[in-house]
């Protein structure tokens, strides 16, 4: 279902419950106090309440209250909104209740409406930011932009993504564009600058707060000091989540800028360390805003994002092996099951030292695409490993070579952790300007 087409009664729906958490701020308060004891005496009162506790019954014959008090006002109370006036509204979007409470169900404290900015998390299962703003929010904008300067030639002279990337992150949006509409949401595909599109995003359907997942990198931080100024700017609120890892980079034993340098050191220092629970996809999703009217628009083509389509076609005309990757989160979940079913049915066939269980066609998932694009998570391919296993499986194994593929896998999984978050370590330091030593470190390992 293409979301152009969403259904006119849905979006007047949407439209009635956004208006409804407005009109609830408006209304005028009053205070009724009733006793009891000066109307009826004791005896009728054990009456009223001796065998139905929960009912009471108010003889015919009492005409009047003698002790009641009411009082309205008909001034609304202070106002918890910061109030502004604006030629046009769309450039001030006046914010609803900032202090909200935890009980989702009270639609006058849900944000009338939210982006979430999908990066490196183009999934729905295990996905803490999806599911925060729809507890969150009334509405919600999913949206995805491709960067241009992600695109083009660097200054070396080389793509900076590549023809076969670019195609696998093409089907991997594709494919939560199709999670998202089965849900009852869809995706908003834009070519921009993020903090350029989200604004304009945000200014157009009265967002109130963007929704993200933070990254590592030097560059990508940036992007988001970039975002987070614009909205700030703007009196939108920024909120970040943490789903790269394994291991929560809240739960580390450490501060990260204690994070050690040495991956031995980092092993004994998380060894024990309890892995989250992952966070179930949502059946129901909310809608888009109704406010604003806007168009999801088409995933691009990679002639869109400068590449040539023919360089992914080899010399016989057919996809070159790389083309046989398919992005996406429905591709990477049933990756992760055969190989744990592969693994559990299949004993290890290294040599004496177990040297060989690393080696060969089959010497791990493959599942690195889809790591990287956050098709699937660290946590996810735990927890499913764990279904199928046969036996305890343990990300800190201290001699892995003589253990299971599964084991190997979460090996692995644990050396792609310390990758991430030493990374992270310097770049924040680089973020900071403050001098930090030069380190080389490769986030990409064999899972």
């Amino acid at each position: 279902m293409e979301a152009k087409n969403f259904p006119q009664e849905n979006q007047e729906a949407q439209a009635a419950e956004e208006q409804t958490a407005v009109s609830t701020l408006r209304l005028p308060m009053a205070s009724i106090s009733l006793s009891l004891s000066t109307i009826l005496p004791a005896h009728k009162i054990s009456t009223l309440f001796g065998s139905h506790p929960s009912r009471v019954k108010i003889p015919a014959q009492i005409s009047s209250l003698s002790h009641l008090s009411l009082s309205a006002s008909l001034t609304p109370p202070k106002s918890l909104l910061k109030s502004t006036v604006s030629a046009n509204p769309l450039q001030s979007p006046v914010p609803l209740n900032p202090l909200r409470p935890s009980d989702p169900s009270n639609a006058a404290a849900l944000r009338r409406a939210s982006i979430v900015w999908f990066r490196n998390d183009l999934r729905v299962h295990d996905n803490e930011c999806l599911n925060a703003a729809n507890n969150e929010s009334i509405s919600v904008l999913p949206v995805y932009c491709f960067d241009p300067s992600d695109y083009g030639k660097s200054y070396n002279g080389f793509d900076k993504t590549g023809p076969y990337r670019a195609t696998f992150l093409i089907e991997s949006v594709s494919d939560l564009k199709k999670n998202l509409q089965a849900r009852g949401s869809d995706l908003v595909v834009r070519m921009g600058k993020p903090e350029t599109v989200l604004v304009e995003l945000a200014k157009q359907i009265g967002a109130e707060a963007v929704y993200c997942h933070r990254d590592i990198s030097h560059d990508e931080l940036k992007a988001e000091d970039k975002l987070e100024k614009a909205m700030k700017d703007e009196g939108i609120e920024m909120k970040f989540f943490w789903g790269s890892t394994l291991y929560h980079i809240d739960d580390l034993p450490f501060k990260l800028e204690d994070m050690p340098t040495n991956y031995s050191t980092f092993k004994e220092k998380v060894h024990g360390l309890k892995i989250r629970n992952t966070i179930e996809a949502l059946n129901q999703l909310r809608g888009l805003p109704a406010r604003g009217n806007v168009e999801p628009g088409e995933t691009p083509s990679l002639a869109d994002l400068g590449l040539n389509p023919s360089s992914t076609v080899g010399q016989s005309g057919k996809p070159s092996v790389n083309a046989s990757l398919v992005g996406g989160e429905a591709e990477a979940l049933q990756r992760i099951r055969t190989f744990a079913s592969e693994c559990q049915v299949q004993p290890n066939r290294g040599n004496k030292d177990g040297s060989d269980s690393i080696y060969g066609a089959n010497f791990s998932c493959k599942i690195s695409p889809w790591l990287g694009m956050g098709c699937i998570s660290p946590r996810a391919m735990f927890e499913e490993l764990k279904k199928s296993a046969s036996s305890t499986i343990s990300a800190s194994s201290k001699d892995p070579s003589g253990d299971t593929g599964m084991n190997w896998l979460m090996y692995e999984l644990l050396w792609r952790d310390f990758f991430r978050f030493i990374t992270k370590k310097y770049s924040d330091v680089k973020q900071n300007n403050t001098a930090a030593p030069v380190t080389s470190c490769t986030v990409g390992v064999a899972v």
